[in-house]
């Protein structure tokens, strides 16, 4: 069985930062895929960013395109969402999620339990 757990959210004014980590333990398999999910409050789940497993291939919904950077460290099992230039539309529950596949893909076998931002002036 596979864990994730995300950390690193918060409340950040508009034009703020934020980074959040995603570790996960576990069951590892040899190789994954990283994505983060989003959820803002009365809208429909929305997949932010996902990265292979080499690191190689990123890609990104367009309205965080040139903002935001997912980045992971496989020697920690450890992936990263950097979150620049903020707006309080980013407002939302963000989900560190798995495939176990090497390439992206748009669905997820495992996911983490969700972590607060809020971008508010």
């Amino acid at each position: 069985q596979l864990q994730l757990v995300e950390s690193g959210g918060g409340s950040v004014q508009p034009g703020g930062s934020l980074r959040l980590s995603c570790v996960v333990s576990g069951d590892i398999l040899d190789y994954y895929a990283i994505g983060w999910v989003r959820q803002a409050p009365g809208k429909e789940r929305e997949a932010v960013a996902c990265i292979s497993y080499s690191g190689r291939s990123t890609n990104y919904t367009e309205s965080v395109a040139g903002r935001f950077t997912i980045f992971r460290d496989n020697a920690k099992n450890t992936g990263y969402l950097q979150m620049n230039e903020l707006k309080p539309e980013d407002t939302a529950i963000y989900y560190c999620a798995v495939s176990f596949t090497y390439a992206c893909r748009p669905t997820f076998d495992s996911w983490g339990q969700g972590i607060q931002v809020t971008v508010s002036a």
